[in-house]
């Protein structure tokens, strides 16, 4: 079979096959021109989905009646001049792909206007195809309409969803676009009727409001955040205002609506002890980053790129979360204004975090004892907590205590845990409310409920604490401390350890050896491919064996995090979790007062290492109304 060249009207729809992938695709492409052209109104308007008909209309500068019928070639573009202007591209569309692609499947008619011209130009261009150029009286700006989008490409068209499902497309990218450009007014029609308005007052709070309502805009913390020359300002949501996937993260570079492993992590990251396994928050922030450091010609979408300094853009966003995420005081609000039968709640016991399987099967494989023979076990004492033993400071008993055996205290049963403890917002109080000594002098323990609540009166609100939330972060926070101060917690094993590692991991383990001796690690080369590790920390009566430094190892190999105490974060964080107090352990009068006195001690005491509130709040007032001893 001979090679043949394909027709420019056959290029086209085959190019349109990368670009207009739906209906959402096609106005995705306009809208970005009608910015691009400085537009600050947009309005959109479809019906059936927009597969029969999608009208967008700017008042833009409009298209010069002479480039016209150039702008419909392809890879015909006013964005670029040459190769160089690839490496600092700041405007949405730049290839010139679009119009050609749209055009080559659909009926599509502009009509355009430039400030200078005294009339405007109306085109039509049918699959590939001129049928009308004349001049028209119209507004300044650019209206575009296509309609009956893949009538020519009936295989194309036989893979549309419903007209239901692609206005879903449609809404979900409107929105985007309306967060990502708060300095524009966006109105979206369908079928006739207006599904979102937007002021174009350049207030992205607004914007919020618009796309997501009340409850989400009433939840929101400022983020404001500059680092190496980039910058990240918008809004987060209070941990509360979360899912089960990453459909409330919205995020924007200079003005484009983007996806990013990175970005994801430096989220998820900033949140890790905020929000419980499998909770993605609610975030819209823009980024600012120069164009020379970012490439966003990766992909046909342009909704993936690749940034220069990956690590850096990481701390920016990772930082500016956990900045802003500290400066508010969150605690769970207890909601008792309505009197309705509700649906029963199902409860489910809740695992602890520290269960989940780690990756060790695999590592197990990779570490070997020098010796044959089994090292004596380490004869550590355990004390318990005891009434007559009030002065001593609990904490530093649990500190001596190895995480895998029990206190003796009644033994733990599981406590159904409902999915939701609570109802309603999350208290922004000032960050000092329930912190610090002043704290500490005026609030009141009232009592305990189930062995496990605390109930705590300070200043016209009573607070409820979970005694093993508590307690988890008071150590974590402790054992935090220790490390960044490096307080000496190494321990020599009796039977030094053999670790084969592959050349990539040596190369990986020589890079970050420093790192492995500040937490406490002693290794030395035990030939080319294996290490010979003798000393290892000791983290809450606990030793971190070779898998730990395994684990530690392979992190490095895709972390983003400067810090390096943060690479042992979770390690801590599940060795708290197991070494604080349990629900239904009986806390003596000295042991739970200095609970609560250490927990007002700490910077940020409002959830565990793992997302839990540690404390929730109802106010005298709402207590008052509840008791219909006030009313409205």
């Amino acid at each position: 079979m001979s090679i043949l060249l394909l027709d420019q009207n056959t290029i086209n729809k085959i190019a349109a096959g990368e670009v207009v992938e739906r209906p959402a695709s096609v106005i995705k492409e306009l809208v970005e021109n009608a910015i691009d052209a400085k537009a600050d109104a947009i309005t959109i308007e479809v019906k059936e989905g927009g597969l029969k008909f999608i009208r967008i209309t700017d008042n833009g500068f409009g298209i010069h009646k002479e480039d016209v019928k150039a702008a419909f070639l392809r890879h015909s573009t006013s964005k670029i001049k040459n190769e160089e202007d690839l490496t600092s591209i700041m405007s949405l569309g730049f290839r010139g792909e679009a119009l050609a692609s749209i055009a080559s499947v659909g009926r599509v008619e502009l009509i355009t206007k430039q400030e200078a011209e005294p009339v405007g130009i109306r085109y039509v261009i049918e699959g590939g195809v001129e049928k009308v150029l004349e001049e028209v009286g119209c507004p300044i700006g650019t209206t575009f309409i296509v309609k009956d989008l893949f009538y020519n490409t009936p295989a194309r068209r036989k893979f549309m969803k419903t007209a239901g499902t692609e206005l879903g497309y449609i809404s979900d990218l409107i929105h985007k676009m309306a967060l990502g450009h708060p300095e524009v007014s966006f109105k979206f029609i369908n079928d006739g009727k207006i599904k979102l308005q937007t002021t174009g007052k350049n207030k992205l709070k607004d914007c919020i409001f618009s796309v997501y309502g009340m409850e989400v805009a009433k939840n929101l913390i400022e983020i404001n955040w500059s680092f190496e020359g980039m910058r990240i300002e918008g809004f987060i949501g209070k941990p509360h205002l979360n899912r089960g996937n990453r459909t409330y993260e919205n995020y924007f570079l200079n003005g484009r609506y983007i996806k990013s492993k990175v970005i994801e992590k430096a989220i998820e990251d900033g949140y890790k002890s905020k929000l419980m396994l499998h909770q993605y928050p609610f975030v819209t922030f823009h980024l600012h980053v120069d164009g020379k450091d970012v490439d966003v010609n990766v992909h046909p979408t342009k909704m993936e790129v690749r940034f220069m300094e990956e690590a850096k853009v990481f701390q920016l966003v990772y930082k500016g979360i956990e900045s802003a995420l500290n400066r508010e005081a969150l605690i769970p609000q207890v909601s008792l204004e309505k009197d309705k039968k509700e649906t029963p709640m199902v409860y489910e016991p809740i695992p602890e975090p520290f269960e989940e399987k780690r990756k060790v099967i695999e590592q197990n494989n990779r570490v070997m004892p020098l010796f044959i023979h089994d090292a004596p076990p380490i004869d550590l004492k355990i004390e318990t907590f005891s009434e007559e033993k009030q002065e001593e400071n609990y904490i530093e008993k649990l500190e001596k205590k190895p995480v895998d055996e029990p206190l003796e205290t009644p033994i733990e049963t599981p406590i159904d845990t409902p999915k939701r403890t609570y109802k309603g917002d999350q208290v922004a109080m000032s960050v000092e409310a329930f912190r610090g000594s002043s704290a500490i002098r005026s609030h009141k323990v009232v009592g305990q409920l189930f062995d496990t609540y605390w109930i705590v009166e300070l200043e016209n609100e009573y607070y409820m604490v979970d005694q093993h939330a508590a307690h988890e972060k008071v150590l974590y926070e402790r054992m935090v401390k220790k490390l960044r101060d490096k307080v000496e917690f190494a321990q020599r094993l009796l039977e030094p350890v053999v670790v084969n590692l592959s050349l990539q991991e040596m190369s990986r383990y020589e890079i970050h050896e420093r790192l492995f001796i500040d937490l406490g690690f002693e290794v030395e080369p035990f030939g080319e491919e294996a290490l010979i590790i003798r000393s290892v920390p000791f983290v809450f009566g606990k030793t971190l064996d070779a898998n730990q430094f395994l684990l530690i190892l392979d992190g490095l190999a895709d972390s983003f995090i400067e810090d390096k105490y943060d690479i042992l974060l979770d390690d801590i964080a599940s060795m708290a979790c197991k070494a604080a107090v349990k629900g239904n352990d009986r806390l003596s009068k000295g042991e739970y007062i200095q609970l609560i006195d250490d927990l007002l001690t700490l910077e940020n005491p409002f959830h565990c290492p793992h997302g839990r509130p540690t404390i929730i709040a109802m106010t005298k007032y709402e207590l008052e109304k509840k008791f219909k001893r006030i009313q409205g």
